[in-house]
């Protein structure tokens, strides 16, 4: 992913593009400038923090400003995933599910079968392939519709169901901010849920990594010994 070199090849041949160079250059210092001081807001401390140079990079041919676009797109999607993931393990661990069954035949939901990851594993196929292609049309969905964050959108703004004609249907409600609670705030209650939302993320991601690396290896998190079970399966293959 480093290729930085790349930069200093092209230069160059930019002398002689002087307006479109200039463009990219102010484009790329304000998305730098932008996630230095995010990085700054959600860790006053270490503040802005690329060993690994990752922002100075550019993937698949494109502008630094795409790239820092594409990695900060990543991480609040991982953060995301990662926050379902934990509050869904707690809450399947505690026993709770919907009342009703998963299916026309009466199974019931496999709260019974033990840890999130074996209830998972007593999944039929069928419901499994149904939340696996869900998934899959909401990551379809979130490169297709809108601006896209390697073009100039905003990094984990999810586009509204509403807003595009690539639906043939009508859908009633989005899957961000489905009541419209979140349109009703200000520009700086936005910003700083946005830092609320990646501390959160990166600690979801330590958390359920964690409660899945106790299950599969004893005693690989001291503090979740004794709280989750073993799980014999493979935690990362879905059938």
């Amino acid at each position: 992913m480093k290729l930085s070199i790349l930069a200093s090849l092209l230069a160059s041949a930019a002398a002689f593009a002087p307006a479109p160079t200039a463009k990219t250059s102010v484009a790329t210092s304000a998305a730098m400038d932008d996630l230095q001081e995010v990085a700054a807001k959600s860790n006053p401390v270490l503040k802005y923090y690329d060993p690994l140079q990752l922002a100075s990079t550019t993937i698949w041919g494109e502008t630094n400003e795409a790239t820092i676009g594409f990695l900060r797109q990543a991480e609040v999607k991982h953060g995301r995933v990662a926050m379902a993931a934990f509050v869904g393990y707690i809450v399947q661990s505690n026993g709770i599910h919907f009342p009703f069954p998963i299916s026309t035949d009466g199974t019931p939901y496999p709260y019974a079968a033990g840890s999130p990851p074996e209830q998972w594993d007593a999944l039929s196929d069928a419901a499994k392939w149904q939340i696996i292609l869900f998934v899959g049309f909401l990551e379809w969905w979130s490169e297709a519709a809108g601006t896209h964050y390697m073009r100039g959108g905003k990094p984990g703004d999810f586009p509204n169901f509403t807003d595009s004609d690539l639906i043939p249907h009508p859908v009633p409600l989005n899957l961000f901010d489905p009541f419209g609670f979140s349109a009703k705030k200000t520009e700086e209650q936005k910003a700083e849920g946005l830092i609320k939302e990646l501390n959160n993320g990166r600690l979801a991601q330590i958390g359920i990594i964690g409660f899945l690396a106790e299950q599969k290896v004893e005693g690989a998190v001291p503090l979740l010994k004794g709280v989750v079970p073993h799980y014999a399966g493979e935690p990362m293959a879905p059938f």
